[in-house]
């Protein structure tokens, strides 16, 4: 085969100024994971590992790029990058002890393979879903921006994933905001079994670099085949961006020799391609290249694989002595959030000489401005949140008071914009992230479900991130403005739910929810953002996530509800005040204060469920089993609910009426006082 044959010359090295030492050193990371391949193949075979992504073929990339950085720098890597682990120096004990489920890796057996990330050596691993790799490396790049470190950030995608949504999202925020982070695109031409001509028309991924206004100099070509050439292609791209913050993409042409995993196989690549790429094969081509060049002898090559084989065996006995994790529940449960750190906030205060009246947008903005002025490192994002202050006017003024640095308007893209913030809490700050409707968020639905509430619980990093969610109807907004969404979000353990329904919890709840270091969605009326008011504390304060607010005291039912379902709840009551009704206000859905519910059922013997958003797989079906199960006896009549029509949400005004669910609450009450 000739060598023009291939997209790089298969013998070119350049060493440019590495001595031979740093040669060697480079070509014994490239061994070692190598050698650790070999070996997990045995494992496999031996049932000791469920499952192998190999990477064979692609070490020279994640090994380049590793000795490359600085220590210090994040590096996002995917399922093909045992090379970085290694070269960080992560221990074949703990990283053996990962791949076997053990408690000495990095998720205590709840996930596999390189799905963990470890802020001692400044990784942050892949989830399956492929993309949201890259909106994560933005939001660190940027916390590194603000900071003005002078730190690179390096993010990979292979050529599947730069299919999705997500990479269109994070490159473009990049561009836009010139964040330092370099992009690489590992192009081994397949996708599992899929052809590159049956996954995108461009040449090469650097073509695409013009659409986001990334000159050409700055989206560049690289064999990922030839370590040297990785090295110093990361080097460089690294202090561009450290020197000129901006984005930089790298295409390493490479190829998987083996299949996109063990199970898979390689029937579908055509006769011949594994054989052709063989002769270029990353460690062996630098193997021979070294030893012609003088600068390793056999002996070094054998000194080396002795070494990494010693070590390879020392990690795998002990992953193999340590026990198999014994199932613990409250670990389990507990290890869903990460430690809320001791506040120094009070309380609301009873007093009314330390209150004022605010409606309740204006208690969400004042309380969302102390917390500004009380967390220094707290980023705001959302669309047209800076100097317009959004569809709403929350953060009207804000980039007078906090800069634009901290007031940021985003592009159109909400999937990056929950992984920037995601990003932003890694690196140490505090991110909230306004979805201009709560109706958007299902366009940044798998990061919020898959990133935010699973990765405290996966690998112990804590997701210090406020999701703004103005929500509701009875706005005449129709199907894509109106919809209450939170019971989606309901079902995720990891996540946090908040729903207040009065201006002080608006703002103590959301003071709350920036002093927790977990991922908090915030949801707001629309409808009650200046429609109602009440008096509220003027200083900053908190109120309890986790804890209900008793609304009104009674004896002959209770009704449980929580956002505009209080509204509707005390204006029930003021019409019928022969009514004895215990209204509890949830103000927290997740998690909801049970014990609250249960002890006012089981005082007043019957409940009714209320909530805005549809019925079927709503928040009051959960509620309602709970009742039945814990207060069962003392029931005395079947639980109620009472929430919106099981359509989705209408524009016209009689459909509108008709659809939500407090023209229907009356019935229901008479109903169950009466049974």
């Amino acid at each position: 085969m000739k060598s023009s044959d291939f997209p790089h010359n298969p013998l070119l090295f350049e060493r440019k100024n590495l001595s031979d030492e740093a040669i060697q050193t480079l070509f014994s990371q490239l061994l070692l994971p190598r050698m650790i391949e070999e070996k997990m193949m045995s494992q496999l075979r031996q049932g000791k590992i469920s499952k192998w992504f190999s990477g064979m073929g692609q070490e020279a990339i994640s090994v380049g790029v590793a000795a490359a950085l600085n220590p210090d720098e994040f590096i996002l890597p995917m399922h093909r990058n045992l090379g970085i682990f290694t070269t960080r120096g992560i221990g074949l004990d703990r990283l053996f002890a990962q791949f076997q489920g053990k408690a000495h890796g990095f998720t205590k057996g709840r996930d596999r393979s390189f799905h963990f990330g470890s802020k001692e050596h400044r990784i942050v691993g892949m989830i399956s879903h492929l993309g949201p790799q890259l909106g994560i490396a933005d939001g660190i790049a940027l916390s590194h921006k603000l900071d003005n470190n002078g730190k690179a950030t390096l993010v990979f995608t292979g050529d599947g994933g730069a299919s999705e949504g997500d990479f269109h999202e994070a490159v473009n925020v990049a561009a836009v905001w010139d964040l330092p982070v370099v992009i690489c695109i590992e192009n081994n031409s397949w996708g599992l079994s899929t052809p590159s001509s049956e996954q995108f028309r461009c040449e090469h991924f650097t073509d695409k670099a013009i659409g986001y206004g990334i000159p050409q100099e700055d989206a560049i070509q690289v064999d990922g085949n030839d370590i040297l050439a990785v090295f110093h292609a990361v080097q460089h791209a690294a202090q561009e961006v450290r020197e000129r913050p901006r984005p930089i993409i790298l295409e390493f042409k490479t190829f998987r020799m083996r299949g996109h995993e063990e199970a898979s196989g390689t029937k579908y690549y055509p006769e011949g391609l594994i054989d052709h790429w063989a002769q270029i094969d990353p460690v062996e081509r630098f193997t021979q290249w070294a030893i012609a060049s003088g600068i390793m002898t056999e002996e070094h090559l054998e000194n080396f694989r002795a070494e990494h084989k010693a070590t390879i065996e020392h990690g795998l006995k002990f992953a193999a002595a340590e026990p198999a994790i014994v199932a613990d529940l409250a670990t389990e449960l507990n290890d869903r959030f990460a430690p809320i750190p001791e506040s120094t906030l009070p309380e609301a205060t009873p007093s009314l000489v330390e209150k004022r009246e605010m409606r309740m947008i204006d208690a969400i903005q004042d309380g969302l401005g102390q917390a500004m002025e009380r967390h220094d490192n707290l980023v705001l994002m959302g669309q047209d949140i800076a100097d317009y202050g959004g569809v709403f006017k929350v953060t009207e003024g804000f980039t007078d008071r906090f800069g634009k640095d901290r007031v940021r308007n985003t592009p159109l893209c909400e999937s990056a914009i929950v992984g920037a913030a995601l990003g932003l809490s890694i690196a140490g700050k505090k991110a909230m992230m306004e979805m201009q409707f709560s109706d958007f968020s299902t366009v940044g639905f798998n990061q919020i479900v898959n990133n935010l509430a699973k990765i405290h619980w996966r690998w112990g990093q804590a997701a210090d991130v406020v999701v703004r969610m103005p929500t509701g109807g009875n706005v005449g907004a129709g199907p894509f403005h109106s919809q209450s969404i939170e019971a989606w979000f309901f079902h995720v353990p990891g996540l946090k739910i908040v729903y207040p329904s009065t201006p002080e919890d608006a703002k103590g709840l959301l003071i709350e929810a920036f002093e927790d270091p977990n991922p908090v969605l915030y949801f707001e009326h629309k409808f009650l953002y200046r429609s109602l008011s009440g008096m509220v504390t003027e200083a900053p304060f908190k109120t309890p996530i986790g804890k209900a607010r008793m609304a009104s005291t009674g004896q002959d039912a209770t009704i449980v509800t929580y956002g505009l379902g209080v509204v509707w709840a005390e204006s029930i009551q003021v019409e019928h005040p022969e009514w004895s009704l215990e209204i509890i206000d949830l103000r927290t859905l997740l998690p909801w204060d049970e014990e609250t519910v249960m002890t006012s059922i089981r005082k007043t013997n019957r409940a009714l469920v209320l909530h805005e958003g549809t019925m079927t797989g709503g928040i009051g079906a959960e509620i309602s089993a709970r009742i039945q199960e814990s207060c069962w006896t003392d029931l005395d009549a079947p639980v109620t609910r009472v929430a919106g029509l099981d359509t989705a949400f209408p524009f016209a005004a009689d459909l509108e009426k008709q659809f939500l669910a407090n023209h229907r609450l009356e019935e229901a009450l008479r109903a169950l006082l009466t049974t």
